[in-house]
């Protein structure tokens, strides 16, 4: 099979500017590419830190409906410093979770699209 690498996804949300805001100053985001193309497209694509796959949100890129993007997931080296620089910067984020599987924090975007940051169970 030949190599396949996931490399954007799309986040539908209602105000480009504000998501974009959200993102970057927040979540931590980088801000990689934003860029009117003509007066009903704007894709703005935004990377996590450390990540291979980005986000693309703007006008005319995306046409799901704002906050139906659930569950998308990320893996973080501690949950719990990821958690406290996320609320110290704003974001609303749950207590951690622990599970078998990892420790879990969710937040959502303001359009309610939904994430889960984990941090992957010790198997040593």
């Amino acid at each position: 099979m030949s190599e396949m690498k996931l490399e954007v996804v799309p986040m539908p949300v209602t105000d480009v500017d504000r998501a974009k805001a959200f993102y970057v100053d927040q979540v931590g985001f980088n801000a990689d590419h934003d860029q009117r193309v003509d007066e009903s497209t704007r894709p703005v694509q935004l990377t996590p830190p450390g990540s291979a796959c980005s986000i693309v949100i703007g006008e005319g890129v995306v046409t799901m409906e704002p906050g139906t993007q659930q569950g998308l997931m990320m893996v973080v080296a501690d949950v719990a410093t990821t958690r406290a620089e996320l609320a110290g910067r704003g974001v609303e984020v749950s207590e951690v979770n622990v599970q078998e599987w990892g420790s879990f924090i969710y937040f959502a975007d303001p359009d309610g699209n939904t994430w889960a940051l984990q941090q992957l169970p010790d198997r040593g």
